[in-house]
């Protein structure tokens, strides 16, 4: 099961993956970011964008922070107004995640985690580790997705592999 080196390597290898991302779609103009290219969430910015507000309702849960912009996954698309402002706001979250991580003991670890789940309309429990667990997992196959649209639009997202993390 995780661990707080598990968390704390994991904010580091999110804070990577996703300035890897900002860096290879700054290249792409507003047109192209916004293009549908047959994911889940459309284009390469409304998956991004639900990616932000996932992060958002998350760690509102785990650390008491600030909840998302937008109320629900499908408004999750629109969780920051523009490029600048989504680039903006997902270097914040990463920071407030690794801060929150390097702040982390084996005590948060135990117990459950209870809440209004809009996902499927009820109140839900389950362990926290595996909360984590959900909460990195979900981050590394949305920027997947990404990358591959990236890809696709002839941009270069760089390396993924976490034995490469600077």
């Amino acid at each position: 099961m995780p661990d707080a080196d598990y968390a704390r390597t994991m904010a580091r290898y999110t804070a990577w993956q996703n300035e890897n991302v900002i860096i290879a779609a700054d290249g792409l103009d507003d047109e192209a970011r916004q293009a549908d290219r047959g994911a889940f969430f459309g284009s390469i910015a409304g998956t991004l964008n639900h990616l932000l507000w996932g992060d958002r309702i998350w760690m509102s849960r785990f650390a008491g922070t600030d909840a998302p912009e937008t109320a629900t996954i499908p408004d999750s698309v629109r969780e920051t107004a523009s490029w600048q402002g989504y680039a903006l706001e997902r270097r914040r979250m990463d920071r407030t995640i690794l801060d929150w991580t390097a702040g982390l003991d084996e005590g948060w670890f135990a117990g459950d985690l209870t809440w209004w789940s809009g996902a499927v309309g009820r109140e839900v429990t389950r362990p926290k580790s595996l909360l984590l667990i959900h909460f990195f997992n979900h981050g590394t196959h949305h920027r997947g997705q990404v990358h591959a649209m990236l890809t696709a639009a002839g941009a270069d997202p760089g390396d993924t592999d976490m034995p490469f993390m600077p």
